[in-house]
């Protein structure tokens, strides 16, 4: 048995359906499953189980006998949300109960952290765990995420494996119920259609011109693999990155978008809203080679082809992964 938080959410939807494809259907799915616009995410997922979030610790406590592995993807990720007790709760101490259990029981986990742990990018992008006491967020979320991080390193008892993936930019279909969280590329192709223009952020910063900011953009099938393969691998315990190693513009993005919907380029560029200009990341890059030291050797989808495939086959007819 499988257990997956956050299933009825972006990344972790897309995993239930690896898992499924791979035969895997003994899976207990966790998660706060009152949204409406969540429900296709998990609703032709084969499953053992639906087990609510806020009853999951008893859940387990009668079952943990059953249970052979958790992927812990479920948090509040809203950057723009200043409630820290939100992030208390639910990304902080709930992701310290989940590590408690797995100790207790002696189950593997691998769980969600964030590349926005890396704040404005001070010390670099390097996963090397010595430094991650030095990071600086630049909000709650992220610290939420670095606090964790921190907290998992300095336990005593660990769980027999464990991994933490710090998620760069990630991309792909399930995530039409993120709204203002969803991908740039998600809403590019929505207001593509609706107005034939995509607008862009301005550069606040003289070295950096309009549509020029770079990110790590990850497709989220990239994602569900390395979750995979690492589920089966069960070695080599620590915190990893997860993006491609190749920052990309957003003008490149939209280019792109553009292209995999036939349409003709019309880019405009507008102020960044002023709640999050204090915090924008002008450049994110995963260094990668920790992954691939202990045997990741697959190649990830490049920017081209990993907004192709997910406006082709997925954001043009509403489908889900």
């Amino acid at each position: 048995m499988i257990v997956i938080t956050g299933a009825a959410g972006f990344i972790a939807s897309c995993l239930v359906s690896k898992l499924n494809e791979q035969g895997f259907t003994d899976l207990v799915l966790v998660d706060d499953f009152a949204m409406a616009s969540k429900h296709g995410n998990w609703a032709l997922k084969k499953y053992r189980t639906l087990v609510q979030r806020n009853v999951f610790f008893d859940w387990l406590k009668d079952n943990q006998q059953q249970v052979q592995f958790i992927f812990h993807l479920g948090a509040r990720t809203d950057t723009t949300e200043f409630n820290q007790h939100i992030f208390d709760e639910l990304n902080l101490n709930y992701s310290k109960n989940i590590w408690h259990a797995c100790v207790n029981y002696n189950i593997p986990l691998v769980y969600a952290s964030s590349a926005a742990t890396y704040g404005a990018g001070e010390i670099g992008y390097d996963d090397n765990e010595t430094k991650i006491q030095l990071l600086k967020p630049l909000n709650p979320y992220g610290n939420s995420k670095n606090d964790f991080d921190n907290w998992a390193l300095m336990q005593e008892k660990k769980p027999l494996f464990w991994a933490g993936l710090k998620f760069f930019n990630v991309y792909g279909p399930n995530e039409y119920h993120k709204g203002r969280m969803a991908s740039v590329i998600f809403h590019a192709y929505h207001q593509i259609a609706a107005t034939s223009a995509m607008k862009l952020f301005k550069s606040h910063k003289s070295e950096c011109e309009n549509g020029e900011q770079l990110r790590d953009f990850i497709y989220v099938k990239d994602v569900i693999e390395v979750c995979y393969f690492l589920m089966h691998l069960r070695r080599h315990s620590g915190i990893y990155n997860l993006g491609t190693g190749v920052a990309r513009t957003f003008k490149a993005l939209a280019q792109q978008t553009f292209k995999s919907m036939g349409k003709v380029e019309q880019i405009e560029y507008i102020d960044i809203p002023s709640d999050i200009r204090a915090t924008y990341q002008y450049f994110t890059e995963a260094n990668m080679h920790k992954l691939q030291n202990i045997g990741y050797n697959k190649n990830f989808y490049n920017l081209e082809d990993g907004i192709d495939d997910y406006v082709q086959n997925y954001l043009h007819q509403k489908q889900y992964f």
